[in-house]
């Protein structure tokens, strides 16, 4: 994800209970997920590396989500977003589809879901496998 302060951003998430992974790469800040590494790069060096002009970079237009195994378990973790600093933007509430959710977005517009999905059981490591369609 591009970033317009590396240390802000690092410091928001870190504020969530993330913790980075020790890297020698220098304004690269790596997360280790489920199954996934999200790595928070400085805005004008991913542009760079794309090859195209920051204003091309955009944000918003995707969201980034993580389910949590009950409601009282994404109160908590948009509670906790909310206090490090994210922006609120949908308050957790029952949803169309059956589950639970909220959104915010960090200090630079990414947005994030917070979800319980009753039809998508988590496992005892916090990981999630779609169920198979049948």
């Amino acid at each position: 994800m591009g970033v317009v302060d590396l240390d802000r951003s690092a410091t928001f998430y870190g504020d969530l209970g993330w913790v980075p992974v020790p890297t020698e790469d220098e304004g690269i800040v790596f997360y280790q997920m489920h199954g996934f590494v999200l790595g928070l790069f400085g805005r004008d060096a991913l542009a760079d590396d794309q090859n195209r002009p920051v204003r091309e970079l955009g944000t918003g237009a995707m969201t980034l989500a993580v389910n949590m195994p009950d409601r009282q378990s994404v109160e908590r973790a948009f509670r906790d977003a909310i206090d490090a600093g994210a922006t609120s933007l949908k308050e957790p509430q029952e949803v169309f589809w059956g589950g639970y959710s909220g959104y915010y977005s960090d200090p630079d517009g990414h947005v994030w879901e917070v979800a319980h999905n009753p039809f998508w059981p988590l496992q005892e490591d916090g990981s999630l496998s779609l169920p198979e369609s049948g």
